[in-house]
């Protein structure tokens, strides 16, 4: 009985640790960066100003975010010419995976690279992947840690309410 209570315990938190949580936030700025894209060009946040801006941090590694980029480029293909943009955030130390990754699968939003994680820190990434989305205004207004079928579902509708408001 013990050990079926600690196994029980362990799949517990298994489960707790990979759940997703998605919300809305209380509007505040969003924290500003530059980072370097594949090319080493520095992309800035404040490149997008009066843009709906996602924000996909994402790893090689993560098995959940090789699921989710096919459908983050469908997004991005159907909103960008609505006044929307999708930055996909690679926090991997060593790019390297997430180059590779990008030849199997090609994705038309920039990618930028996180390799000392500072960015992923000022959006207090706690889960691979995790996405948040930017309104017009330049503040956070939702988040999703995490990925599961289905939120692509929810990406679809935040974007459509934050491309119909003005800033």
């Amino acid at each position: 009985m013990k050990l079926h209570t600690i196994k029980s315990a362990m799949l517990a938190a298994c489960l707790v640790t990979t759940m997703c949580f998605a919300g809305a936030l209380n509007p505040e700025p969003a924290p500003g960066f530059s980072l370097q894209d594949s090319e080493g060009a520095a992309v800035s946040l404040g490149d997008f100003s009066g843009q709906v801006v996602m924000i996909n941090f994402w790893a090689s590694w993560c098995v959940p975010c090789r699921q989710e980029m096919p459908l983050l480029e469908e997004l991005y293909s159907k909103y960008e010419p609505l006044g929307f943009t999708l930055l996909g955030v690679n926090v991997d130390e060593d790019p390297a995976a997430a180059i590779e990754y990008l030849t199997e699968v090609q994705v038309s939003f920039p990618v930028l690279f996180d390799t000392a994680n500072e960015v992923s820190k000022a959006y207090d990434v706690i889960a691979m992947p995790s996405t948040v989305l930017i309104g017009r205004d330049g503040k956070l207004r939702f988040i999703h840690h995490g990925y599961q079928p289905g939120y692509e579902n929810d990406y679809q509708n935040q974007i459509r309410e934050l491309i119909r408001e003005t800033s």
